[in-house]
């Protein structure tokens, strides 16, 4: 008998879930009227706890292996952040999601693995919407005063969540499979007390402030976490990468209802190319692997 853990739907609306609940995370931080830093820290702290209570998994398997990939992790969080106070929501995510085209850079070098034609093409789509999103001025506004700016840490986001993924599959094959929600609790223990200093002294913390990082500590990260550790195990990955995209096709709209934050057409229009290309390739992926 299919227990309810094992049904195929619960696990899917899990994931898309998990994926919901991550996109609203740039509108969430916009709402706060703290600061970038004392956002990053507050999130990842309150992050972190939950994880640890709500997670069996995040307080086990820990080990030296995991250190560098937290950090990398701690990066992103921190930087995605302070990303979305500098530039709309819609960037900040379109750009972190170009972390697939790092981390296939760096699987020759750290995981040994060859990049193969399909990649390639793969490499120049990403590259072709990079190109689109820098090819236009964009104009500071209310929720995106300084968006070159914002950009450019939304691109060392991609980066460093690409590091992640990286040291996450290395893991894996040094038997650390495992390990990758402790990593997660870890990465927003670090993220929390690398800025903390940053974010102090606090002034003028609103019920509004104190309601942004509960949701955003809480649901945003701890409960889309959760979601997604229940879901993972029994859904394929290619399905649970596709249902994943949610994130980056709903951030905008959060932003948009919330804000009234639009993203330049060249932005979006690049947005879409990565998000597409990234779709293709995994579907390629996919295929290369049954056959």
């Amino acid at each position: 008998m299919r227990t309810d853990l094992e049904s195929p739907v619960r696990n899917r609306l899990l994931l898309v879930a998990a994926g919901l609940l991550f996109s609203t995370g740039g509108a969430a931080i916009k709402a706060a009227s703290l600061t970038g830093w004392q956002v990053a820290s507050f999130r990842s702290g309150l992050a972190a706890i939950v994880l640890l209570a709500a997670i069996p998994n995040a307080r086990r398997k820990w080990h030296w292996r995991m250190l560098g990939v937290a950090m990398a992790y701690a990066a992103t969080l921190i930087l995605f952040v302070l990303a979305n106070r500098l530039t709309t929501s819609a960037n900040a995510i379109f750009l972190q999601s170009t972390a697939p085209l790092y981390v296939l850079l760096l699987g020759p070098l750290l995981l040994h693995e060859p990049i193969r034609r399909a990649d390639l093409v793969y490499m120049l789509a990403v590259g072709a919407g990079l190109t689109l999103f820098f090819a236009g001025s964009e104009t500071a506004v209310a929720t995106a005063p300084d968006p070159r700016r914002g950009n450019l840490l939304a691109l060392g986001s991609g980066v460093t969540f690409a590091l992640v993924l990286t040291g996450l599959r290395w893991q894996g094959r040094q038997g650390g499979a495992e390990s990758g929600i402790a990593t997660v609790a870890a990465g927003n223990l670090i993220a929390c007390a690398v800025v903390l200093p940053m974010a102090l002294p606090l002034h003028n913390f609103t019920a509004r402030d104190a309601a942004v990082i509960l949701y955003l500590g809480a649901a945003q990260v701890g409960l889309a976490y959760w979601c997604l550790t229940r879901a993972l195990r029994h859904v394929p990955a290619f399905e649970a990468t596709t249902m994943l995209q949610v994130e980056p096709a709903m951030n905008p709209v959060w932003s948009w209802l919330a804000h009234g934050e639009r993203p330049s057409l060249w932005a979006f229009a690049g947005g879409a190319v990565i998000v597409a290309a990234t779709l293709l390739n995994t579907w390629f992926g996919r295929r290369r692997t049954i056959s």
